[in-house]
């Protein structure tokens, strides 16, 4: 039914039936332009609300989910007007969070046939493509990921933004050198091999095993020399082995107690959910969950969160004292 001419004869329950066949889809256009899992829930809740209140704007020129999608970047570009600052600075996004895979494979089981889902399941949800869409002004931001990844004509994204196709061919052009900027020159590197690669399911293995016992000499073997890590919403970005190192060292990781790990995947991404022993609760509670990069056969990169994203990410919320999950 997405072939519409207009809403005027829509109920509400069937207009919400019609838009939540697109939820999934929205939610990671957000997501990737706001670079926050929480953020893009509420743009995706207040896209159906306005799309709602403006039904009988839509006219049938376009497609119903085209529509939505023009929504949805106006209301990302709203949000990021009131939230944000102008772009990332410095390498930091504070407000990163990490997205899902089981959502993500709920787009692509669901849309098959979408471009979208082809481009989800690509580089483009990884945390290094994320993190750098933030460095761009939200305008530009916006014209690369509608040009560049939904594949919109140029005319489309200028009649959405109120500008001028020059404007719009101009905007991708620095939003493409700003990427450039903020990504290894190197493909292979930024992009990463997936959680399914067999020589990283080992090294992840390795590196969790490693992790659980704090074995520092084991870890700092697997992570290559310009390593670079980072613990939003806490600042800053530490760039090279022995600076990340230092870091961990710093905030007493050497003392820790043995963890237990998880192996998981995340932003298409191989992960390590981590538990910590409670006594009073005779049981492994959730402590953090690092998400790596791997290229080449080494760590180059670390993104750790924290506890409070186990739930959205589907981790059970405690491992009993016999090893047993309990969700």
């Amino acid at each position: 039914m997405d072939d519409l001419r207009d809403l005027s004869g829509v109920g509400e329950a069937e207009f919400s039936v019609l838009a939540e066949r697109h939820r999934r889809e929205l939610h990671v256009h957000c997501y990737r332009m706001l670079g926050s899992f929480e953020d893009a829930e509420d743009a995706v809740q207040e896209t159906f609300l306005r799309a709602w209140r403006r039904r009988e704007t839509f006219e049938g020129r376009s497609t119903f989910r085209a529509w939505l999608y023009r929504i949805a970047t106006n209301t990302c570009l709203d949000l990021l007007e009131r939230k944000r600052p102008a772009a990332a600075t410095g390498g930091e996004v504070l407000w990163l969070q990490p997205y899902p895979d089981r959502l993500l494979d709920e787009l692509v089981t669901g849309e098959a046939d979408d471009p979208e889902a082809v481009v989800v399941a690509q580089e483009t949800i990884e945390l290094a493509y994320v993190v750098a869409v933030q460095h761009l002004a939200p305008r530009p931001r916006a014209v690369l990921i509608l040009r560049d990844l939904l594949g919109w004509p140029a005319k489309n994204v200028a009649e959405l933004l109120g500008d001028s196709v020059n404007s719009v061919n101009s905007a991708l052009q620095r939003a493409r050198a700003g990427m450039r900027e903020h990504l290894p020159a190197e493909r292979q590197d930024w992009r990463g091999t997936g959680a399914e690669d067999p020589e990283t399911r080992e090294l992840v293995r390795r590196f969790s095993e490693a992790s659980a016992v704090v074995d520092i000499d084991a870890i700092a073997a697997m992570l290559r020399e310009d390593v670079r890590y980072a613990m939003p919403p806490i600042p800053g970005v530490f760039a090279g082995r022995e600076a990340v190192l230092a870091d961990w060292r710093d905030q007493g990781y050497d003392d820790m107690p043995a963890l237990r790990a998880l192996p998981t995947a995340v932003n298409r991404q191989p992960a390590v959910a981590y538990y910590h022993w409670h006594e009073d609760e005779s049981a492994w509670l959730p402590l953090a969950i690092d998400v790596i990069r791997v290229s080449g056969g080494e760590v180059t990169e670390v993104y750790i969160f924290s506890a409070d994203r186990f739930p959205t990410l589907g981790l059970p919320e405690r491992l009993e004292a016999d090893g047993t999950v309990r969700s």
